[in-house]
Order: C-alpha cells, then sequence, then structure tokens
C-alpha cells in the first residue's frame, strides 16, 4: 500500500457540519489510497462558494465555483497535491445527479487524485480512458459507476 500523508481542511461556512460528516477521515484516505499508484501528499480542502470562485478565478481565469480544482506539484517521486472542492457545487450536483454526498465526494477525490498524477481529459480520447479509470476504482471502492 502506497504511503499518504494527508492533511484535510474545512473552511469555515454554513454548512461545513454536513461537509464534514460526510467526510470522515479514514474515508477519505481510503479513496484517494485506491487512486494513487505512488506516494503522495495531499492537501485536501473543503471551501465555500466565494473561495472556490476566487482560486477558479485567478488560476483557471475562469469566473465561477467548480466541483474540484486540482494543483498539482510533483507527480515523482512523490505525488503532491492540493486538492480544493467547493462544498455548495458538490451538494447541488450530488443532489441533481440522485448521488449521496459521500458518493459524489468519493468521486471528486477519486477524480482529483488523478488529475494530481497526471491523467487529463481535455481530448475526447482521454476522457473516456479516465472516465474508465475512475467507474473501475469507484466500483473496488463500492460505489455506481459515476458516469
Amino acid at each position: 500500500m502506497n504511503k499518504l500523508t494527508l492533511s484535510l481542511q474545512f473552511a469555515k461556512f454554513p454548512e461545513s457540519a454536513l461537509h464534514r460528516a460526510a467526510l470522515p477521515r479514514h474515508k477519505v484516505m481510503c479513496w484517494l489510497r485506491a487512486a494513487l499508484q505512488s506516494d503522495a501528499e495531499l492537501t485536501v480542502r473543503i471551501v465555500d462558494a466565494a473561495e472556490g470562485q476566487a482560486l477558479n478565478r485567478d488560476y483557471r481565469k475562469k469566473d465561477y465555483a467548480t466541483n474540484v480544482l486540482t494543483f498539482d506539484y510533483t507527480q515523482e517521486p512523490v505525488v503532491t497535491a492540493d486538492l480544493v472542492l467547493c462544498a455548495p457545487v458538490v451538494a447541488k450536483e450530488a443532489e441533481e445527479q440522485g448521488k449521496t454526498l459521500e458518493e459524489h465526494y468519493a468521486h471528486l477525490l477519486v477524480h482529483g487524485a488523478l488529475h494530481a498524477q497526471g491523467w487529463d481529459h481535455d481530448e475526447d480520447e482521454d476522457a473516456q480512458v479516465m472516465e474508465l479509470r475512475e467507474s473501475d476504482i469507484m466500483a473496488r471502492l463500492g460505489f455506481d459507476n459515476p458516469y
């Protein structure tokens, strides 16, 4: 099993307790480990819409809050990255997709961990390969296909 050093952070916002309950540390560790192919040092930060929008605007030049942002720093010999998940966006998407909050967070953490290792979905072929990988990992974790 790969070594994972995790910093799990929650910004202060009105619904933070709900999101904290959906993300127990031991489950976050399990979901991330399932997606990692090497040792990693990750920070996972759960933020409100304002922080999510500011980060997306400042770093991707897109002025809206998105579900997950991956800031990958190194891939070898250790994966180092920050994964920022926007709680209101995740909650809205989970409801729209008929998923539990936990299930959607698990998928987005797997998705972000794959990005941190160099996986991408900008091209159709890359998207298909990445989605298949995510689906396989989610199945091993006991979740339905996220797509």
